[in-house]
């Protein structure tokens, strides 16, 4: 980085324009490139390019010229100047604000001493009230009886006592409402014409030209704060689904992308690329006792189903790409403001075949959930980010899409339906049979299922429960579904122990589902 307070002497005067034609928006930082073509001359000369974002890094800075004109880029570097504030304009050229500050301030002095005034006259006034009380207490006194002159002297005293008051209670009126908008013009003012000083960078390039002519000139440099997230707008019509991808990306560089070409990258270039060192690990083998030779410990713990992907991401702290750069582009020149806010740029569309089911599992949930599953065919992967949802009724919610490859399946929860209502029962016994004294543990869960239909309602809907059974790992505890105490029987159990059923309730129905299993261990086992 280098500063300078004036432009060096060899360069042009009128630094020559080059804007952004195109970003490549990482995920915590932006790659510009801009654009200019050239008027060289012969022989080595220093140009003056910009303003450029002061926030660009230095070491970043790479300038090349087009290969068609016989000339060399010898040296590009950022210069960063301080541009001060203007000189104050003249008494002619006044801003409307001004003049209106000159004249809330002139009308606030003339108040001013109108208010000194009037108070001078009110205490005139008072100490005139004074005398003629004064004298008619002393007329009194010496047997004087001038009733009608006393009358007439403080009626006219008290009359213009209530005028002068009245026209002081105006006035400081009026100059309480000049001091709100004396400070709002200025404030105002303030905003409007004093700007600070800015940090503007300009970028000096020395070239060498054989010849004089135009000659075409790429400039490219990473600037930080700019980044992107992925965002979705997920549209279920009946049996058809629209899946919009957006990127949503804030910058505040200092400059504006006007018309530029966006591409948006996962790729993470602030991370070290050295590889984790490596530690020992050392593993030993010990014999069991006698104790643990009898007995055999046992738990129950919740283990969560591990599937083929990357790993959760909680929040927003990055872009989950499933470890592999990906880079998406926009399909059209974009324009985003350095605002610092956020502004969504489309990157694509697709409408496809989806096929939905009312799912519950009302041991997570008493709520019964329409889940709409469908194909990914946006042509790129969808990376993992939040999804407004939209159904017939309008705006349903806000869920999370997952990161999902190209042609493989998406699975979408549009939110609950609040006609229907699922209440969960379990019951449990112990006992304990056999020669081996073997502890059975029989459990018993009932699925209540109602469905509140508004009037006139027709046709059944079938709703997916789903519950889990208990999944042994070792030999000397076994896990027995009871077919026949369940009501229905399950249609499947898959190998993690969910058992599934397809319930259809009419308009108004209830339904019940029993499910049975047993828990038979030896006397061996301990703590089940």
């Amino acid at each position: 980085m280098s500063t300078s307070p004036n432009a060096s002497p060899n360069t042009s005067p009128k630094p020559i324009a080059v804007p952004v034609t195109a970003v490549t928006c990482l995920e915590d930082r932006a790659h510009i490139e801009r654009t200019a073509v050239l008027d060289l001359e012969a022989g080595v000369q220093r140009l003056r390019l910009g303003p450029v974002s002061a926030l660009a890094v230095d070491r970043t800075l790479h300038a090349e010229l087009t290969a068609d004109h016989p000339s060399t880029v010898l040296d590009a570097r950022i210069v960063r100047t301080w541009t001060p504030r203007g000189p104050l304009p003249s008494a002619a050229d006044d801003s409307v604000l001004r003049h209106r500050v000159h004249a809330l301030e002139e009308e606030r002095l003339a108040l001013g001493q109108r208010r000194d005034r009037l108070h001078a006259r009110l205490d005139l006034l008072g100490r005139l009230a004074a005398d003629v009380l004064r004298e008619i207490g002393e007329g009194a006194g010496s047997g004087e009886t001038e009733a009608a002159r006393w009358a007439r002297e403080l009626d006219r005293v008290d009359d213009e006592r209530d005028a002068y008051g009245e026209q002081l209670r105006a006035v400081e009126a009026r100059l309480a409402a000049l001091a709100v908008e004396l400070g709002e013009v200025q404030r105002a003012m303030d905003l409007a014409e004093e700007e600070p000083a800015e940090l503007v960078g300009h970028i000096e390039l020395t070239v060498e030209a054989a010849v004089a002519g135009p000659a075409g000139l790429r400039l490219s440099h990473l600037t930080p704060c700019a980044l992107w997230r992925p965002a979705y707008r997920a549209v279920l019509d009946g049996d058809s689904l629209t899946l919009e991808t957006d990127a949503v990306v804030w910058q505040r560089t200092g400059e504006d992308w006007s018309g530029v070409r966006l591409t948006l990258s996962t790729a993470r270039s602030a991370l070290a690329t050295d590889p984790p060192r490596l530690g020992e690990d050392r593993l030993t083998l010990k014999d069991r006792s006698a104790a643990e030779r009898r007995t055999v410990d046992v738990e129950v713990r919740e283990e969560e189903i591990g599937e083929l992907g990357p790993a959760p991401v909680l929040g927003l702290p990055g872009v989950d790409d499933g470890g592999e750069t990906r880079v998406l582009r926009s399909p059209a020149p974009v324009s985003v403001p350095g605002d610092g806010r956020a502004h969504r740029v489309p990157l694509s569309v697709f409408t496809t075949a989806a096929s939905s089911e009312y799912a519950c599992s009302p041991e997570l949930s008493p709520l019964v959930t329409q889940v709409a599953r469908f194909d990914n065919l946006s042509g790129h992967v969808l990376l993992a980010g939040p999804v407004d949802l939209v159904r017939g009724s309008g705006f349903s919610g806000r869920g999370t899409l997952d990161f999902t490859a190209p042609g493989a399946s998406v699975e979408l929860a549009f939110g609950s339906c609040d006609d229907h209502r699922v209440v969960r029962q379990a019951e449990e016994s112990r006992d304990s049979a056999g020669i081996l004294q073997r502890t059975v543990v029989t459990r018993t869960v009932r699925l209540h299922l109602s469905r509140f239909s508004a009037p006139g309602e027709r046709g059944e809907r079938v709703v997916v429960v789903r519950e889990r059974i208990p999944v042994s790992e070792v030999s000397a505890v076994e896990v027995r579904l009871r077919k026949e105490a369940c009501s229905p029987a399950p249609a499947v159990v898959d190998a993690e122990g969910i058992a599934r059923w397809d319930v259809p309730l009419p308009p108004g129905g209830r339904r019940t589902v029993t499910l049975v299993y047993e828990l038979s261990a030896s006397a061996k086992v301990a703590g089940l």
